[in-house]
């Protein structure tokens, strides 16, 4: 069917008057959830995200900050997804089914769900998209989620998996936000480049690191999401920026608050600030395959120089929970109860330092906003409690943009933030195993990548938590990055701004699906 394109361009809105705006603000909203309120289609509902850079693309094998998570849940379409409580939802397919040891399992195509440029979604081309992240060729973020899967064939409009061992956890693999259906072209089977998708929402401007602007698809499968008629997100970096835009009205929400402020919101009954438990955490990533992180006393003084409840105190300010080195959230199935907490201890650290051979150490931390709010404050407070220990922590402040591309992975120690993953296997495998293209502390450890392929398969849950339980410790002893906190998700919304009553917490801002979830009063 055709379609007048919907105009949304907004004179009186672009990035450069969001970045000049006032810098003062003062009573802001209430916090808390409003009362559930009946949603309608219509409007045109505009977000500022304190994500984005330059060097972004649409690849879906790239997408690393929060601005293409969100682009990729508003314009791509999955296999699977989470709904808000935690559970599993069909999404492209409708249903799944698996062999007796988990190792084989079949996946049926939803009928009815087409790409924006009208071509109807095929098994095959669910095929060819997940093919897409295997190989030797593939570079992809997601690579060490799809290794395990040695063979992907069809059978009608049924995709069918065939892994190496048995994973029951498998169709939790295609929630990943890398794992986007894509029509055919000539990037190994997929075109990306052109921006279609087969989500509720199509997308029609893409300035990377500046604007993305989206219209409702009128043929999407789902008519129970998408109720906006067009979506303009904004990457504006600057904090003060993004708050003075919510405040005046020029957006309808932002995330990564400004924490030292929120407890101003409640002055001003228009606005609502959102506060989340999940699993996003903050890390300060050391590449162990660079000195002097390649040795593990290096890294344990380090672990014991961070006064983990300052910086939840003074960084989150309570907004969060103390870390212990560790990528797993206290609300995950296979959370390890049991381990000691790594504390604040000079003297063990010290302790460490000799064992390293070493009576003193100086190293340089890189960090800016762009890693988390607060980075760089972060940094200093490392600086100060590491000093009581003898070590050196040199805070170097880099630009925003270009963090992601030119700062992580690549400056030996470094600020990070990971959204986490609801499943403990994906998330370990994609930040820690051997040789994923995101293990960003370059760590290797032989008895964590055997437990970590033995717990996929592990269909008796006793065993499994065994599993995972030891490879928590390992982390914490031996792994490069120091995880001193797990930070909520806090944002805030506008008037009339329709989000029900439950968020996911897989995400920031409802998982970042809430350009397919919220709506207009």
């Amino acid at each position: 069917m055709t379609r007048t394109p919907i105009s949304i361009a907004q004179p009186n809105l672009n990035r450069r008057t969001l970045l000049t705006a006032g810098a003062a603000f003062t009573g802001l909203a209430a916090a808390g959830l409003r009362p559930a309120r009946a949603q309608t289609r219509g409007g045109t509902f505009r977000v500022a995200k304190g994500h984005g850079q330059t060097t972004d693309t649409l690849n879906p094998a790239t997408y690393e900050n929060g601005f293409m998570i969100a682009a990729s849940h508003g314009y791509h379409g999955f296999l699977t997804g989470f709904a808000r409580d935690g559970s599993i939802e069909p999404q492209v397919a409708e249903s799944w089914e698996a062999s007796a040891d988990a190792a084989t399992w079949r996946f049926k195509i939803r009928p009815g769900v087409t790409f924006h440029n009208g071509k109807s979604v095929t098994a095959e081309d669910v095929a060819t998209s997940i093919n897409y992240h295997r190989g030797e060729q593939s570079t992809s973020a997601a690579k060490p989620l799809v290794e395990a899967i040695t063979d992907i064939t069809t059978e009608g409009e049924t995709v069918i998996f065939t892994l190496e061992a048995g994973n029951a956890d498998f169709p939790a693999t295609f929630t990943d936000y890398h794992l986007a259906i894509l029509p055919p072209g000539d990037d190994r089977g997929v075109d990306w480049r052109a921006g279609i998708g087969c989500g509720p929402y199509k997308l029609v401007e893409f300035d990377a690191g500046v604007i993305a602007r989206f219209e409702r698809f009128s043929d999407d499968w789902d008519d129970n999401r998408g109720f906006f008629d067009a979506v303009e997100m904004l990457a504006v970096i600057d904090l003060n920026a993004r708050t003075t835009a919510l405040i005046s009205g020029d957006v309808h929400a932002i995330d990564k608050l400004d924490l030292k402020t929120v407890g101003l919101l409640g002055r001003n009954p228009g606005l609502t600030v959102n506060s989340v438990a999940g699993n996003q955490h903050y890390t300060f990533a050391m590449l162990c395959d660079k000195d002097p992180f390649t040795d593990v006393n290096v890294r344990r003084a380090l672990k014991h120089a961070i006064n983990r409840e300052e910086l939840v105190e003074k960084i989150l300010f309570g907004y969060g929970s103390v870390g212990n080195d560790h990528p797993i959230g206290r609300g995950q199935r296979f959370y390890n109860d049991e381990l000691e907490q790594t504390t604040y201890d000079p003297d063990k650290a010290k302790f460490y330092l000799k064992e390293a051979g070493l009576d003193s150490l100086n190293v340089t931390l890189s960090a800016a906003d762009a890693a988390f709010a607060g980075a760089v404050d972060a940094a200093v407070l490392f600086q100060n409690s590491a000093s009581s220990a003898g070590i050196d922590i040199n805070v170097n402040r880099v630009p925003n943009d270009g963090y992601w591309s030119d700062v992580w992975m690549n400056d030996p120690f470094s600020a990070v933030y990971w959204g986490g993953r609801p499943v403990e296997d994906a998330m370990l495998s994609t930040a820690y195993a051997s040789g994923a293209a995101w293990n960003d502390t370059h760590w290797e450890n032989a008895r964590f990548n055997e437990l970590l392929v033995a717990a996929r398969a592990e269909l008796d849950e006793p065993k499994r938590r065994e599993m995972y339980y030891e490879m928590q410790a390992i982390l914490n002893d031996d792994g490069g990055a120091i995880i001193p906190m797990f930070a909520n998700y806090v944002f805030a919304t506008g008037p009339d701004v329709v989000t029900g009553d439950e968020f996911s917490s897989h995400w920031d801002m409802d998982g970042e699906r809430w350009m397919e979830r919220w709506s207009f009063a």
